[in-house]
């Protein structure tokens, strides 16, 4: 009999990864407009057919939801509405004159306890920045700025249409007993572990401390066959940011032998142009592992398909 997972050390190396995220940002012409003409030392903001004027530019208006607007000049100086301190600094809400909603930003030159709401600011710019907030370096303490006014906004710049933007997201996810010994056996010993059931006539794969259907404490490890049958599979033909293999290629959802979940995976080795026939529900395969193991299901490079067996 195998062990409980509870035998198995809880501190585990954490898995590190990172989710990179590239998007393709289109601004509209408010905003777009904004980021064109920062970097000129102007500061763009939307007035609506009400009144109302909003800074940084926008398309719709907070208050009302109006769309239709003109676009002006906002002075680069205000007043603290409120401000907080953060491990990257003094981040202020700036009423810019003559406009009707906050403008958050860096305070800069200044320590927290020489701010107060209604101080007066004015924006410090920095060298070499465009079509970003960030051409702004923030806003110093100007008590002798005198009061701006918003004016038509001339000779203005064509709109950024699009902007690239990448985002990086870096983890470091706890593994804790189950999924630990899961990857662990996965890697040294290219076995597939998991837990049986509560009244263990099956077995959880990922492994799992309880039963989710009646959350009573799962048992004790039991390794999994590497065969299993296909109970659902999808051909993918299109293509996307982040996929691993080009299309088309096989995902299907496999219970392997002595499981009672579905483990999803891809089923490869065949030839494509026969993927419907080939795999269908009912469809026997079995694992094919890569050269080197680092302790994760893509350890297993793919399913194959198993000729002439079905269930």
């Amino acid at each position: 009999m195998l062990s409980i997972p509870d035998t198995y050390p809880i501190d585990l190396a954490p898995f590190k990864s990172v989710l990179s995220m590239p998007y393709t940002l289109t601004p509209g012409r408010a905003a777009g407009t904004f980021l064109a003409e920062i970097g000129k030392g102007r500061i763009v903001g939307s007035k609506f057919k009400s009144g109302t004027i909003a800074a940084p530019a926008l398309d719709f208006c907070p208050k009302s939801g109006d769309s239709e607007f003109e676009l002006v000049e906002v002075p680069n100086v205000g007043t603290i509405s409120a401000f907080t301190e953060t491990d990257e600094g003094l981040i202020a809400l700036i009423r810019l004159d003559g406009t009707d909603f906050d403008f958050p930003h860096r305070i800069v030159g200044a320590s927290y306890d020489g701010l107060t709401v209604g101080a007066r600011v004015e924006a410090v710019w920095a060298k070499g920045v465009e079509n970003s907030i960030l051409a702004i370096e923030g806003f110093k303490l100007s008590p002798a700025a005198a009061t701006g006014k918003v004016v038509p906004l001339n000779d203005a710049a064509e709109p950024i249409k699009v902007i690239p933007y990448h985002m990086d997201l870096h983890y470091e996810h706890a593994f804790g007993p189950y999924y630990g010994r899961l990857f662990d056996e996965i890697k040294t010993n290219r076995r597939i572990m998991g837990v049986r059931t509560p009244d263990g006539e099956g077995a959880f794969l990922p492994p799992r401390e309880f039963c989710d259907i009646t959350h009573k404490p799962t048992g004790t490890w039991v390794e999994l066959k590497q065969t299993g049958v296909v109970r659902a599979t999808s051909v993918i033909y299109l293509e996307f940011l982040g996929q691993k293999q080009p299309p088309p290629y096989i995902y299907a959802e496999i219970v392997l032998d002595g499981a009672s979940t579905k483990l999803i995976h891809n089923v490869a080795g065949l030839d494509m142009s026969r993927a419907k026939e080939l795999v269908k529900p009912g469809t026997r395969v079995r694992a094919v592992w890569r050269e080197e193991c680092t302790g994760s299901l893509a350890d297993i490079s793919h399913f194959e398909v198993i000729d002439g067996e079905t269930n």
